[in-house]
């Protein structure tokens, strides 16, 4: 294993009524103004807005809403947040709903605090905040594991750019398996997915064989496989939404990706493509995975043979790469990026473009060229 330093800075609360029970104590510690953040309006329909609202005021805080944060979330919608948050004194930000809220609040939180602008400042100076408004998070939809670490994924829609960014880290998450069964079965089913590409993505990283952290990524895949099997035959299996909300913290917590190298080339190719198509991101990834992986499996191959067997009971590494595509089937993923929903006809035009802007990962099995990305996006359509 490589050297590392590990902090987990985090305060999880999980399990059914966690809300109700921890809520108002995680918040006592922070000032009177906080900032309510949502995304479409679902958390209105399904009961949970009233919920925590109510938790807060009778805790004596003052709401704040700032709603309409949707998937994929944009660079102006966070300026938008980051302007709110400085005309009313925003003490701390409390994000309630999946990744793409808990990212846009991440974003607000940082750059409601400098002059500066944020992504300028990181992508172009690649300096970094120091301050923040303190935030939370009660998680309504889970995969994208955000709840637990301090980056965001953001569209800059005027560069045409989906990128990574660091901000706020949340000083606690509200984990409630039955806040998820407020969402669509296959959001969660979408969601999880990602989940196991986080997994996937960090296991297949250049590093050595004797790292403590392909047991755990391979544990990690296996469990979230079993529950998503278990939440297609029965949605209501809170034991598997539980399950597969920790599956996401502990994929990226950080615990599966210390002293190694990761390999997160899928999401870099499906992140360009959100910029482009503004696709769901898990169903991207479930399109994308199985070609990227049939290109690399030769050269990570004990890898993948050891990854086929533990995750999938099969024998070699090729025919664990094929019972990938089959799960994602079965799951009712997109095989092909026409199943996608998007914004934009996804011609070969435009993957000639997420091709060419599309972030080049240099440590995963092989470093691919623009061309081979071409060439795998052009045999996922």
């Amino acid at each position: 294993m490589q050297k590392f330093v590990y902090e987990y800075a985090t305060k999880v609360y999980f399990g059914e009524g966690a809300a109700k029970e921890h809520l108002a104590a995680a918040v006592s510690g922070y000032g009177k103004n906080v900032m309510l953040a949502y995304g479409g309006g679902s958390v209105k329909k399904n009961g949970i807005y009233d919920e925590v609202k109510k938790i807060l005021e009778d805790a004596g805080k003052k709401v704040t809403d700032f709603g309409g944060i949707r998937s994929n979330p944009t660079y102006a919608k966070v300026q938008e947040g980051a302007a709110l948050a400085r005309r009313e004194k925003i003490d701390f930000i409390l994000a309630v709903g999946g990744g793409s809220v808990i990212d846009c609040c991440k974003i607000v939180a940082a750059q409601a605090k400098t002059d500066r602008d944020l992504w300028e400042m990181e992508m172009s100076d690649r300096q970094f905040p120091d301050e923040v408004i303190p935030m939370g998070a009660v998680v309504t939809a889970s995969g994208t594991g955000a709840e637990m670490n301090g980056g965001a994924v953001i569209t800059n829609e005027e560069k045409v750019v989906k990128a990574g960014m660091a901000a706020a880290a949340p000083r606690f998450a509200v984990l409630d398996p039955l806040y998820t069964a407020s969402v669509p079965k296959m959001q969660v089913i979408s969601g999880a997915f990602d989940t196991l590409s986080h997994a996937m993505e960090t296991y297949f990283g250049n590093s050595d064989q004797d790292n403590v952290s392909d047991d755990v990524s391979l544990a990690i895949m296996k469990n979230t496989v079993v529950n998503m099997r278990r939440l297609i035959e029965n949605a209501d299996d809170m034991q598997a939404r539980g399950n597969l909300m920790w599956d996401s913290a502990m994929a990226e917590n950080g615990i599966l990706k210390v002293g190694r190298l990761t390999d997160f080339q899928a999401h870099q190719i499906e992140h360009q493509l959100g910029a482009y198509t503004d696709c769901n991101h898990g169903q991207g990834l479930a399109a994308i995975h199985p070609a990227y992986y049939r290109h690399i499996v030769k050269d990570a191959e004990a890898k993948f043979a050891r990854f086929s067997k533990e995750v999938f009971g099969a024998e070699t590494a090729a025919e664990g790469v094929e019972a990938l595509a089959g799960f994602i089937r079965t799951c009712g993923l997109p095989t092909k990026l026409g199943d996608l929903r998007s914004k934009v006809e996804i011609t070969p035009e435009i993957l000639r473009k997420v091709a060419d802007t599309c972030n080049v990962i240099k440590c995963g099995p092989r470093e691919l060229s623009r061309d081979e990305i071409y060439e795998i996006l052009m045999e996922c359509r």
